[in-house]
């Protein structure tokens, strides 16, 4: 298992997203420290308009592993995905391999969803700052506790419907975002971001900056991988 670390710098600099996990169950010790940093986080008018719920039974786990299957049915054809071959050891299939992998194993394992009480004239992403502050708090408490994590995008692909009927979710809440949890196979590791000369303008916007979304459309456009 990956070790856990009380340096907060280190955690930061080493929270990868984590889509192997071992069979070992998350005990509620652990897990209930990992949603006490959620709600320590920041919201709006500290409304704390927020509910984390933990889905664990065999049956909600199998409502969740549906939802895993039918997003991956949707970003396959999106992003040009299949399941790599046996003796593929490019980086790229390594990358698919693990995705292919957290969604084999979606009904294996717990996973969090984090919900946001919908608010009278409050956008979406206006909500999203009172709700997403949550889950990385969440999240940087894992990696502390040696956990791994992974932010999934289920919900976005229909599963939120299924997943909302089986935990009872009223219409004037929305989820805001679903994580699986559980201990690593294998370990943390620096995480691979831009330098911060790539993304920090000072006083004036720099319209020649390139996102990482710029260079893998220009790959494409130019037939490369």
């Amino acid at each position: 298992m990956s070790m856990g670390s009380d340096d907060l710098w280190e955690v930061m600099s080493t929270a990868r997203s984590i889509r192997r996990f071992a069979a070992d169950p998350v005990d509620d010790r652990v897990l209930d420290r990992c949603l006490e940093a959620a709600t320590w986080a920041p919201s709006g008018a500290n409304a704390q308009c927020w509910r984390f719920v933990v889905l664990r039974s065999p049956e909600v786990r199998a409502v969740v592993a549906r939802a895993a299957a039918q997003a991956l049915a949707v970003i396959e054809p999106v992003y040009g995905m299949s399941r790599p071959a046996a003796a593929d050891d490019t980086p790229r299939a390594r990358s698919y391999r693990a995705i292919y992998e957290l969604h084999d194993g979606a009904g294996e394992h717990a996973s969090v969803l984090f919900a946001q009480q919908k608010l009278p004239a409050t956008s979406d992403l206006l909500l999203g700052g009172s709700i997403f502050p949550a889950m990385q708090n969440f999240l940087l408490a894992a990696r502390a506790m040696g956990l791994g994590a992974c932010p999934t995008s289920w919900t976005s692909y229909g599963g939120e419907q299924v997943l909302r009927e089986v935990i009872g979710m009223p219409d004037d809440w929305v989820i805001a975002g679903h994580v699986m949890i559980g201990w690593p196979r294998g370990s943390h590791g620096p995480v691979r971001r831009h330098p911060i000369t790539d993304v920090v303008d000072v006083d004036r916007w720099n319209h020649e900056a390139v996102t990482s979304l710029d260079r893998a459309n220009a790959q494409r456009r130019a037939g490369t991988t």
